[in-house]
């Protein structure tokens, strides 16, 4: 899931009123996941999303509401309609809903989380929450980032939950002591890292249909074409890098780790193998290059035969790329390589131990 964190701290900076409502917690069919929050003025959503429905309705009523009184709420919505007649969802599921009715109050957390990812380092996001019994909840912020100590009297007995929170690699809530500060609330703790780099070789129809499908899947993107009108923001408005230079030599000076993803869909034969051997020996997570099965067959052998590659290094690319799924238009392939990224993605984080695949 791509949080909307980085993409709002210029924007609580430079705009608004806005009111930022997050899903806390969540029980049952939830339409969204723990962390995921979006963003709203007072004429409606702004950015991000809780899953739609009738549940980000509620929640743009009580973000409304909360901009117009200054007071931020902390709510329960259930999801339990009991006909298909009904406007509430049937999916059976609950969910529990901070409004936070003035985030620029915490511009500082938010801009140096910005800044931490930036420079693609992680942390934890940690939010005290404290409740009243009418629902008004008073929330303070704090941006935690890895290996730097929390500040003493700052979210006290947090920093073993805060390495915990990072080492799951997912948000937990946990109640606040009787006697601490903010006592009869709950602290949040949200773990954010940089996101996982995909590095489009081509900034042909594939690659451009490719980069609107992966923006909201949660990679940040790098288009790489040596012709400036193809590596452009007209055609790739998602895209987080452009680069314009020859996608061989950008690939062998860069530093391809564990986090990056690399597709390979330039215009010619010589231009996919030339960036193929560029990174073909990196670390990278994901090395995927187009072609029908007789020139990979033709690929493989070149490799094996100049010494470029070993068979098993060669036999670690996913080529033809994508999943099989019968794709034959642009948009088609497209979606077969967004699916595979994912597959691939989804599998490192429940094992990230590459030979233990």
């Amino acid at each position: 899931m791509k949080s909307i964190y980085p993409a709002i701290a210029g924007r609580l900076d430079t705009e608004g009123p806005f009111a930022l409502a997050t899903l806390v917690e969540t029980g049952g069919s939830a339409p969204q996941t723990p962390g995921a929050s979006a963003l709203f003025s007072g004429r409606g959503l702004i950015l991000g999303t809780l899953g739609g429905g009738a549940l980000e309705a509620e929640a743009e009523r009580r973000a409304r509401a909360a901009l117009g009184t200054g007071v931020s709420v902390f709510f329960r919505y259930e999801l339990r309609g009991e006909t298909l007649e009904e406007e509430e969802p049937v999916c059976g599921g609950e969910a529990a809903i901070l409004v936070d009715a003035s985030p620029v109050s915490h511009l500082d957390a938010f801009l140096g989380m910005r800044d931490s990812l930036r420079s693609r380092r992680r942390g934890v996001l940690a939010t005290r929450v404290r409740l009243r019994p009418s629902g008004e909840a008073k929330i303070r912020r704090r941006w935690v980032e890895e290996g730097v100590p929390v500040p003493e009297g700052d979210l006290p007995g947090r920093a073993g939950d805060i390495e915990n929170a990072l080492t799951g690699n997912r948000p937990v809530v946990l109640p606040v002591a009787e006697g601490d500060p903010g006592s009869g609330g709950f602290d949040f703790l949200e773990p954010l890292a940089p996101l996982p780099r995909l590095l489009i070789a081509g900034g042909g129809h594939i690659g451009q249909a490719l980069s609107r499908l992966a923006a909201p899947l949660g990679f940040e993107i790098t288009v790489i074409d040596d012709r400036a009108e193809f590596a452009s923001s007209e055609r790739f408005p998602d895209a987080d890098h452009l680069i314009v230079d020859t996608p061989g030599r950008v690939l062998r000076g860069f530093p391809a780790g564990g986090d990056t993803y690399i597709v390979i869909v330039t215009r010619g034969h010589r231009d996919d193998a030339d960036a193929l051997r560029a990174c073909i020996r990196s670390a990278a997570a994901y090395i995927g290059m187009i072609g029908s099965r007789s020139k990979v067959s033709l690929v493989r052998e070149t490799f094996l035969s100049e010494g470029w590659a070993s068979a098993a290094e060669f036999d670690r690319v996913h080529t033809p790329i994508g999943l099989p799924i019968g794709s034959r238009t642009v948009e088609e392939i497209a979606v077969s390589i967004a699916a595979e990224l994912v597959q691939m993605r989804s599998r490192l984080q429940e094992n990230p131990c590459p030979g233990e695949q």
